[in-house]
């Protein structure tokens, strides 16, 4: 009985309607609603209105949370479900080993919306690094030693503190054992039990487990978000438009299909320092991807590879370039100072301060991005030194003009459900084209902390830039400021 009260509770908060203010009596410990007062629908109504959280939103959560608990008693047991493990049917879509790929699946009956998330982890592009990653990152590559049950957290996470706006749906995890951006259409060879060939098979992999899913109540769905963070974010811009394809081949064309694409947004920019292609750490991003997609046999979304000439497909697996392509709504999550994109770039900022003509490519590196962005209807961009958020416990805390990313995440969806797509003119009140426009890496006071690499201690942001040799006085110089000035802006 206490699952079907549980379900119940879902449900209502799932289709609860805007701006709705029902009275409510206490019975006993309990607060119930008024018998004559009902929705329009025939259901009862939840007191609280979503749409209109201004201000405070950890008292809002706290509101929800007690009132849920009050109103239906599920267990704390039933909350913390864990994902459980599903290996695919279909044994011929694999792992780069040949094992069977999967995903972790959470349902919430009574929801019909579905977030399908992508995992991220680098990639490999020649047989001598995919050897290594497979010696050392055995996981990313095959599904053996995948244990049955994972916790999530942020947007998959079934805390509504944790998770205000998506906490009810349908949670899908799907492993990244691939290597390939999501990418590839490889099936492994079958002399490969000699040569130590691979698979490559991540966009197959995603379009196996949307038809697997269909049988679970994904049929049903009324909103798919495809989502993913890192490599899995890139795969997000890969893969949104084929999977709203593959659904509309299959007849269910009554499922919204929409991406979010988090860290993912890679620049194809000139590295700091040109180093030979020996590893993907210090490759550029331009020769990894075209080494990579050959060896992957990555498959593009057609529109985009129209848009390039024969054998330069590699474009479309950089944000900027795929994105005036995509049919599908996007919502991209972007640090102005990704530590992968940092890194692929040859910009190391532990060890010697950085000089200054690393200063000023790293400053430049924020100009680019947010250039990029600009267009970009829906996007959340803080100016951080990060790399992924939408699936850490602490992604409702980073703030841009005052608005958390859940926030963006709503007022996005209110606009789609109002049919403005992608229109940058946000509804009053509820902006989702946000970007942070301070030129240095930390200036937003909500970015993540970031640790000395030696101590383990968290640092200020004026400790963090002097670490990296910052010159107070030249740079309150260019800023047109006394530099305790500047210093104070700095601490506040």
């Amino acid at each position: 009985m206490a699952g079907g009260i549980c379900v119940t509770l879902l449900l209502l908060l799932s289709v609860v309607p805007t701006g709705s203010r029902k009275s409510w009596r206490r019975r006993g410990q309990q607060l119930v609603p008024n018998s004559r007062e009902r929705t329009e629908g025939g259901g009862e109504s939840f007191p609280l209105d979503f749409t209109a959280v201004e201000g405070n939103m950890d008292n809002f959560m706290t509101q929800i949370k007690n009132l849920a608990q009050s109103l239906y008693p599920c267990s704390a047991q039933r909350l913390d479900e864990e994902m459980k493990l599903h290996l695919l049917s279909n044994h011929s879509i694999t792992c780069n080993d040949g094992s069977p790929a999967g995903y972790y699946l959470k349902e919430s009956k009574g929801s019909r919306r579905w977030l399908v998330f992508l995992e991220g982890g680098w990639y490999c592009i020649s047989r001598e690094n995919c050897d290594l990653r497979y010696d050392t990152m055995r996981r990313l590559m095959s599904s053996k030693g995948w244990p049955a049950t994972k916790k999530a957290s942020g947007i998959l996470s079934t805390q509504p503190e944790e998770n205000p706006h998506w906490w009810n749906a349908n949670m899908v995890f799907i492993p990244y054992c691939s290597s390939d951006v999501w990418s590839g259409a490889s099936p492994k060879s079958e002399k490969s039990m000699f040569s130590c060939d691979y698979a490559f098979m991540g966009s197959l992999i995603i379009q196996e487990v949307v038809r697997e899913l269909l049988g679970k109540g994904l049929d049903t769905a009324k909103v798919l978000l495809l989502a993913g963070s890192s490599a899995g974010g890139t795969g997000v811009l890969l893969n949104v438009d084929l999977v709203a394809e593959q659904l509309e081949e299959l007849g269910y064309t009554g499922i919204q299909v929409r991406g979010l694409s988090d860290s993912g947004w890679f620049l194809d920019n000139q590295q700091y320092r040109r180093t030979d292609c020996t590893d993907i750490m210090t490759c550029a991003p331009t020769e990894a991807i075209q080494r990579g997609i050959r060896y992957w046999n990555g498959l593009v979304p057609e529109r985009c590879k129209q848009q390039f000439k024969e054998g330069e497909e590699w474009n479309c697996f950089f944000g900027y370039k795929i994105y005036p392509t995509l049919r599908s709504p996007v919502f991209v999550v972007q640090w102005l100072f990704d530590e992968a994109q940092l890194t692929v770039d040859n910009v190391h900022l532990s060890g010697q301060p950085v000089q200054e003509n690393q200063w000023n490519y790293i400053q430049n590196l924020g100009r680019e991005l947010r250039s990029t962005l600009k267009d970009v209807g829906a996007s959340f961009a803080p100016a951080c030194l990060s790399h992924e958020v939408i699936t850490r416990s602490h992604w409702t805390e980073v703030q841009v003009r005052g608005t958390s990313l859940p926030r963006a995440l709503h007022c996005w969806d209110r606009s789609l459900q109002e049919n403005n797509k992608n229109s940058k003119t946000p509804l009053k009140g509820c902006p989702y084209h946000l970007m942070d426009s301070c030129p240095w890496p930390q200036c937003n006071p909500t970015c993540p902390s970031i640790r000395d690499h030696f101590t383990g201690q968290e640092m200020s942001v004026v400790q963090f830039l002097m670490h990296l040799g910052f010159d107070v006085q030249k740079m309150a110089s260019q800023q047109g400021m006394e530099p305790s000035k500047l210093l104070g802006v700095l601490s506040s």
